[in-house]
């Protein structure tokens, strides 16, 4: 029905409001026609006529006379009300009713033709920790949330590609390389390990599978540690320099070991987590500033040219030009890149590979970066608005009233691979999902796994398991599952198929805002709404004319639930 309504809907606008092209394409994509949110203001209404008062200078009460008159001539329609300031409520007659929701039901895309726009071709990248040590239970949101988003987009009908932006060229890999050396050759007592050094028990793992002809002698590691710097950032940075020069083989053997050993432990992690990556793009692959050939050089050269100038030795993007708050070094005085230039080069490298949309899942602590990736696109010649940034907080993980500690670098942290094996991926992705990517999470792994309506997890799965439960007892029954609404005239249902029947609007805004949260919160209420009905329903000894319509009902939300549930990485049970 939500077809033929809007037919109707866009039918009156052309034809009967004598408004120009412009008028008509502005009242088109501004006007909605939506369920209505109880069955006692119908099945759908409209704003049309609220929206049509400005372009026509109308009341929205004497446009809504012909519009009512138009709608009432659907067969489908009952009868059509006029409420509040302008709103036209649609009410269906039974057949047409129950109809829409058999072909829901049968084509879960029924509105699509009419609710999505054009097909884009989109990459999301998402998670992107820096490979120095496992995934905690902080980078297990962003990672739920940009699979969620894909999964979502794809429904919608997009091309999508995830991708992994790994940062193998940094410092932080140098670091974790030493850390791996000093606990290789046991260079420090336990007590002076140098405190910026990745400290995890995983470091110990990572040296001793680490293989090196190497040998250090004592006198080699009291030279080692010799007369280093007081600051902790300093020290770090004196010893990576002292094993380069002095043992510069081994560095090579170790820093790729301990690279390879933390990229597959992520991979087998996320792959746990049901995150599967397209693509795994490495900072490396851009090359050297040294190589004009490489990407990164072609990259800056193109800004260079016009978009940057010399000071101090220093190379600067002008990147106020493009809204940043001030300009950018690119090259530093030494001749090294900046964080910013690879970052310039990665994007120039996305954009090249042909995507209408490019989304960056970032945490909450780079909202400051934003403005800097934009002025780089736009000074490359592209359109920042082909970028899109979605801002994820880390999530808190108590237990036992106590907050959870994940500092890397210390080693203190609850792994992700830990949440995972307590209390499995399904119900971790469900409480990273359950509310606004942007907004502060805290999340009570007691309540995450216990077996009560507080656990929301559990009170949407187990939705789901007692209509497969009350299933299972029906067809013991010798009955077999109907596959239409009969005319028997049982209304018990309405509301929770009205409810049914939202699913597709939900995925929709979902998909369109990038907020896989909405369908949490559909989900919470859908599943509200049937365990309300299952406790005032006795289903399986109700009378045999309403016995079809209940069942027909009890399956099409089993449906949505599972199809919803699907959207966020989630497998629906059959029992629990």
């Amino acid at each position: 029905m939500y077809n033929q309504i809007s037919s109707s809907l866009n039918d009156f606008i052309d034809n009967d409001l004598s408004l120009d092209s412009h008028q008509k394409k502005a009242l088109l994509n501004k006007h909605r026609l939506t369920l209505a949110d109880s069955l006692q203001k119908g099945h759908w209404t409209t704003n049309l006529c609220l929206i049509a008062s400005n372009l026509v200078k109308k009341s929205p009460h004497e446009i809504a006379a012909g519009l009512i008159s138009k709608l009432e001539s659907l067969v489908e329609i009952e009868k059509v009300e006029l409420a509040g300031p302008g709103f036209v409520n649609i009410f269906l007659n039974r057949d047409a009713f129950l109809n829409q929701l058999d072909n829901a039901y049968e084509n879960p895309n029924s509105f699509e033709s009419s609710l999505n726009g054009s097909k884009e071709k989109i990459q999301i990248e998402f998670v992107s920790a820096n490979p120095t040590g496992p995934l905690h239970v902080g980078h297990g949101r962003g990672a739920a949330y940009g699979d969620a988003i894909g999964r979502i987009l794809q429904r919608l009908g997009h091309e999508v590609s995830r991708e992994y932006y790994v940062n193998d060229a940094g410092r932080q890999i140098d670091i974790l390389a030493c850390s791996i050396f000093l606990r290789k050759f046991e260079c420090f007592d336990e007590d002076a390990f140098p405190n910026s050094a990745y400290k995890g028990s995983y470091i110990l793992e990572i040296a001793k599978g680490a293989e090196t002809d190497q040998a250090l002698a004592e006198s080699d590691k009291e030279k080692l540690i010799a007369n280093l710097p007081y600051d902790d950032e300093e020290k770090i940075d004196e010893l990576i320099e002292r094993i380069k020069i002095n043992y510069s083989n081994s560095w090579l053997l170790i820093r790729d070991f301990g690279l390879s050993y933390v990229i597959k432990s992520i991979k087998e992690d996320l792959t746990q987590f049901k995150v599967i990556f397209d693509n795994w793009f490495y900072e490396s692959s851009l090359g050297e500033l040294a190589d004009k050939k490489s990407e990164i050089s072609q990259a800056l050269d193109q800004v260079k040219t016009e978009h940057a100038y010399e000071k101090n030795g220093a190379v600067w993007l002008e990147s106020t030009k493009f809204g940043d708050d001030k300009d950018r070094v690119i090259i530093r005085e030494d001749g090294r890149g900046t964080y910013l230039s690879a970052d310039l080069a990665y994007h120039r490298n996305k954009l090249d590979r042909g995507f209408d949309t490019i989304i960056n899942v970032w945490g909450s602590d780079h909202h400051g970066y934003i403005k800097r990736i934009e002025a780089t696109i736009e000074a490359m010649g592209y359109s920042k608005k082909q970028m899109q940034v979605q801002l994820v907080q880390f999530a808190n993980l108590f237990e036992n009233g106590s907050k959870v500690k994940m500092s890397t670098r210390s080693g203190n942290f609850y792994t992700l691979k830990q949440l995972i094996d307590d209390i499995g991926p399904d119900a971790s992705r469900f409480y990273y999902l359950s509310k606004q990517a942007d907004q502060h999470l805290d999340f009570d792994i007691g309540i995450a796994r216990s077996n009560s309506k507080d656990n929301l997890y559990y009170y949407v799965q187990y939705a789901h398991a007692r209509i497969c439960s009350v299933e299972k007892k029906y067809l013991e029954q010798g009955m077999a599952l109907p596959s239409k609404f009969n005319d028997a005239d049982f209304d018990g249902c309405d509301e929770l198929l009205q409810m049914a029947l939202n699913a597709q609007f939900v995925i929709k805004s979902s998909g369109e805002n990038l907020q896989p949260h909405l369908i949490v919160y559909y989900l919470r209420d859908i599943s509200q709404n049937f365990h309300q009905f299952y406790n005032n329903v006795n289903i399986l000894n109700a009378k045999e004319s309403e016995q079809n319509n209940i069942m027909r009902a009890l399956i099409i939300v089993k449906s949505v639930i599972a199809s919803s549930l699907e959207l966020l990485g989630i497998e629906p049970l059959d029992s629990m």
